[in-house]
């Protein structure tokens, strides 16, 4: 969402340095059991994020027996400063999704903003 300083009543769109620090605290704050890492894509990973970008999240856990529709609905992401996108997989469910789509994972590997681990 826009954010309004302190002493204005213009609002505007935080900048590409305040989404990826407050999605750094975000993830420390996650109490996933298994939590391997959590990473930022998309627009704000390369810094191509304008007004209206929405961080794309990754959360990898080790393993979960929530199927991965309903991994997403796990994360408190109301407290980001902007609206986002999150993807829970596990780390063998990454490691499948790798071995199938070539390009996009070396996209993501080239291009992703690890704020918590790696993986």
């Amino acid at each position: 969402m826009p954010v309004r300083p302190l002493h204005s009543s213009v609002l505007r769109w935080p900048s590409r340095a305040e989404v990826l620090e407050t999605v750094t605290a975000w993830a420390q704050r996650l109490s996933l059991p298994g939590l391997v890492a959590v990473g930022v894509f998309g627009f704000y990973a390369p810094g191509d994020a304008g007004v209206g970008s929405d961080p794309d999240i990754v959360v990898i856990l080790e393993m979960s027996e929530l199927p991965f529709e309903r991994r997403m609905g796990l994360l408190p992401l109301e407290g980001l400063p902007v609206p986002a996108e999150a993807l829970v997989y596990t780390r063998a469910e990454r490691e499948q999704r790798d071995k199938r789509s070539l390009r996009l994972a070396e996209t993501l590997r080239r291009e992703m903003v690890w704020v918590q681990g790696s993986s």
